[in-house]
């Protein structure tokens, strides 16, 4: 059973950093694409990161810039660095595999979500 569980969520001021990670399990993901989504309160979840599996690094335009993916093959895991955090981007963070990047809601296994908050 495959299974993704995101962890490094919390509560920072503004212009803070943050660390989320992702650790899958139930497979080997490293032909797999990698992601991560983020719902803001009254608004759709948004595909902000992705990494394919060649380590091709894709960027939400508000985001370029100040959050940086990675993933670590051997540990099943992908990370999620976010820089200077804005309080509009308080929301659910959630950890994504597919087997190749879209920029829809389409990918295949999903993680239940991490809080990230960040104070004015």
């Amino acid at each position: 059973q495959v299974r993704l569980v995101e962890s490094g969520g919390g509560l920072v001021q503004a212009g803070g950093s943050l660390r989320l990670s992702c650790a899958a399990s139930g497979r080997t993901f490293s032909n797999y694409a990698m992601g991560w989504f983020r719902q803001t309160p009254g608004n759709e979840r948004e595909l902000i990161a992705a990494i394919n599996s060649r380590g091709y690094a894709w960027y939400v335009d508000s985001v370029e810039g100040r959050f940086t993916i990675s993933r670590d093959n051997a540990k099943n895991t992908v990370y999620l660095q976010m820089n200077s955090l804005k309080p509009e981007e308080t929301g659910i963070y959630f950890c994504v595999v597919n087997s190749i990047v879209v920029t829809n809601t389409r990918w295949e296994y999903w993680g239940q979500g991490t809080q990230v908050a960040a104070s004015p």
